[in-house]
């Protein structure tokens, strides 16, 4: 199968990349960096040519919510205008568990991105993950200074790998609109996740008043019902870094 993945320089499309390859399938790698703008649609067009399904995790870095749908809405009208063109069978979004619940301006452009995938011309797949084992890291060197504080965040931990092997299986298969879900094997706290990352380092857990925050620290986070878990704990993730 000639599958495209849409963001596969970054970090979870390298996994995906290489899941896909190891999995015999021919790659092809979309990214500014290999010629293809999905802001403006540039290089789509011969990228996708002989493609049979798109898998797309691409990314932006914001909180803000008028960046995030911006640019979510922008790729995303992109992606779909160039498949129909080239006749692309399949599209293969990755998303957030929870995004339908917690009102967060970065969530606002994943449920944007989510209502023009299932309701686009491709027929489409959407799998909701719960936050990646590195979003601690990746929490951890966002807040500067000796002290970190992280929000209190209950989550079910996935490994990145875990979840690009799902892609790549979903790929393989027939569209089925919003998935199940996938999480980790366990249900953690973003403080202690911290901790075991950064061992000695001070972390304190803060507790926000807003809307979104409140459900972050309940179970907004969580995955509702039967769900695909994936099989690497935090723990052997954190023992292998």
């Amino acid at each position: 199968m000639r599958m495209a993945v849409a963001g596969g320089t970054g970090w979870v499309g390298k996994l995906l990349v290489e899941k896909a390859r190891a999995a015999g399938h021919e790659v092809v790698v979309m990214s500014r960096s290999t010629g293809v703008d999905l802001t403006t649609g540039a290089g789509l067009d011969e990228a996708l040519r002989g493609v049979d399904v798109v898998i797309d995790v691409v990314n932006i870095e914001t909180l803000s919510r008028k960046a995030a749908i911006a640019f979510f809405e922008s790729t995303t009208r992109h992606l779909l205008a160039a498949e129909e063109k080239a006749g692309v069978k399949h599209h293969v979004a990755l998303s957030i568990v929870g995004v339908d619940r917690v009102d967060s301006g970065y969530y606002a452009g994943k449920r944007r991105q989510e209502e023009l995938v299932l309701a686009g011309p491709i027929p489409a797949t959407v799998l909701r993950a719960t936050q990646f084992h590195e979003f601690a890291a990746q929490v951890l060197a966002r807040v500067p200074g000796p002290v970190k504080v992280a929000p209190v965040m209950v989550t079910r931990p996935v490994a990145a790998a875990d979840v690009a092997a799902e892609l790549v299986r979903l790929a393989e298969g027939p569209a089925q609109g919003l998935g199940a879900e996938i999480a980790g094997p366990e249900v953690l706290r973003l403080a202690d996740m911290m901790r075991r990352v950064a061992p000695g380092k001070l972390v304190l857990s803060l507790r926000l008043p807003d809307a979104a925050s409140r459900a972050m620290a309940r179970d907004g986070l969580l995955p509702i019902g039967q769900f695909r878990q994936g099989g690497i704990t935090f723990e052997k993730w954190a023992a292998t870094r």
